[in-house]
């Protein structure tokens, strides 16, 4: 009887704080700032290069465009996201600059600054406002 309230409480926990967090993320977020920088250099910043939108159901869509000593990104896809313990936020999609692991720096209702690497010694920063 104990191992049959457990096997059911234990989802419903999990779900219960899911729910709890996530819905901050819903929503149609503003790109305010993108930045990549090595340490001890000075990094390039852009500003206003689009939006992402979270859906409650973990999927979304990135409308981003922007150019970067004399490249053009632009970057119209849809992409998975989780949420995790309001420390991480994982962008999961195809050849984008933003799907990886982000590390929650500010986790406001109305902004949030995430930092994350691209693995070759670059700091990516991604500051979002609703």
């Amino acid at each position: 009887m104990i191992t049959n309230a457990v096997k059911i409480s234990v989802p419903l926990l999990a779900i219960a704080l899911l729910a709890s967090c996530s819905p901050r993320m819903a929503g149609t977020w503003r790109v305010e700032r993108f930045e990549t920088t090595q340490p001890g250099q000075t990094g390039v910043a852009l500003r206003n290069i689009g939006t992402i939108q979270f859906y409650k159901n973990g999927s979304g869509i990135k409308n981003i465009s922007y150019a970067a000593l004399g490249v053009t990104h632009n970057d119209q896809n849809a992409f998975k996201w989780t949420w995790s313990d309001g420390k991480y936020v994982t962008i999961e999609g195809n050849n984008s600059d933003f799907s990886k692991t982000w590390i929650i720096m500010t986790n406001k209702k109305k902004y949030q600054k995430w930092k994350s690497t691209d693995g070759t010694n670059n700091i990516q920063i991604l500051e979002l406002k609703k």
